[in-house]
């Protein structure tokens, strides 16, 4: 065997073949600022049909009532969607994702009284990028929702349109965690940055994911923001990189100053009115504007939605999510079925993937290689006409059997 040999294992390769290149990034190597000015500056959307518009590079969707789309047209907009995710501009809008105001009131209403919940136990806090008071956040923001009005939770997350759009991206079983933000008048921006997994580590941390990997992490996560609050441009609406999400090196190189002054230079927003939603990849440089309007409190509620092969940012406890809701899915399910909306909300409110798992006491249906999981149980106990009683027993011993 020929070649450098170093305890025995021989280093590079002298047979004809071109070398083996490491599979890590270099912080001492810092990616090209050029390639990706070249990326970002010369890419060009491919024309999507089903957009109302393209504006500054950002595809605009006007979303009609859900139960007007044929199954064929809805997969058409997913198709449209997952080509702006991964090889076009990386982020879309949807215009009237939710069109009723009054939902969105009360749904505010509950989360400032979290908020003032919250400040009188743990007095005022910050956020990733904030100091402490310049934001109002609420983590995990969909437990807490459901546990404090479980009416409103129930109508807000039965949203079919969440489901579609997550699918597009993440396929099917995925997990929804929310976080609100509410940004104050004179709140400074957020550096420019990507993402979940990744990207909420340093530069160092970031080095020891093989290559492959870094580019793979976008594809478990999709980031969304629904607007709690009419979002003009004056008050800092999310700042964002169209096509960046391509730049394979985007961990290692969005700390550096120099591409987070080309983000500076070249970003662009979109103003949003309450109840419109904002999609993007999560590997796309971005950033909360800041927020120079007199009076706007900016108010978003922020969605991450992970791959069931992922792991979500939160922990989740779907069983007093359930016991909440149960009463209020069973009666939305006599009185429509297992329409868009219900089958949604019980896409949202309970895990879809069943692993990990005890397979000895959890042995797989005859029929597949996977055991039953609760989105299953919900649906068997809805079609079942379960009580509360009932389907939370079952809840709790597919927990404990799943337990090593």
């Amino acid at each position: 065997m020929k070649g450098t040999t170093t305890n025995g294992l021989t280093n590079g390769n002298t047979n004809g073949h071109s070398p083996i290149r490491p599979r890590l990034y270099s912080v001492n190597a810092p990616p090209s600022l050029d390639d990706f000015k070249k990326l970002t500056t010369q890419s060009r959307p491919t024309h999507y049909p089903l957009a109302a518009s393209i504006e500054a590079n950002v595809p605009i969707y006007d979303l009609p009532d859900f139960s007007e789309l044929s199954s064929d047209q809805r997969s058409a907009l997913q198709d449209e969607w997952y080509h702006i995710l991964l090889s076009g501009p990386g982020v879309f809008v949807t215009r009237h994702l939710y069109k009723d105001r009054n939902l969105l009131n009360t749904v505010n209403d509950v989360y400032s009284r979290i908020i003032e919940e919250e400040k009188k136990h743990s007095g005022t806090r910050g956020d990733h990028f904030a100091g402490s008071g310049a934001n109002d956040r609420i983590w995990n923001s969909f437990s807490k929702h459901c546990l404090q009005d479980a009416k409103s939770f129930v109508e807000y997350y039965s949203n079919p349109w969440l489901s579609l759009i997550s699918s597009a991206w993440l396929g099917p079983h995925h997990h929804l965690t929310a976080q609100v933000n509410i940004v104050k008048p004179g709140a400074k921006p957020q550096i420019s940055h990507r993402d979940y997994h990744i990207g909420f580590q340093d530069n160092a941390s970031c080095a020891q994911f093989p290559k492959a990997l870094q580019v793979a992490s976008q594809f478990l996560t999709l980031q969304g923001a629904v607007a709690h609050s009419d979002m003009p441009l004056e008050s800092g609406p999310t700042r964002l990189l169209p096509f960046s999400q391509m730049f394979e090196e985007g961990y290692m190189a969005y700390r550096i100053p120099e591409f987070q002054d080309f983000f500076i230079e070249n970003y662009v927003s979109m103003p949003l009115e309450q109840g419109d939603g904002l999609f993007f990849n999560p590997a796309l440089f971005h950033a909360a504007g800041q927020n120079d309007s007199e009076g706007i409190m900016r108010s978003a509620n922020l969605l991450q939605i992970s791959s069931a092969f992922g792991k979500p940012m939160e922990m989740i406890d779907t069983y007093p999510l359930v016991d909440a809701t149960w009463d209020l899915l069973t009666n939305m399910h006599k009185e429509e079925g297992f329409s868009d909306k219900v089958r949604a909300f019980v896409g949202n409110v309970a895990e879809g993937y069943p692993f990990p798992t005890n397979l000895d006491r959890r042995v797989p249906e005859t029929a597949g290689m996977a055991p039953e999981n609760e989105q299953g149980l919900l649906i068997r106990g809805l079609r079942e006409g379960w009580s509360k009683e009932r389907v939370l027993k079952e809840m709790q011993k597919m927990r404990d059997d799943s337990r090593a």
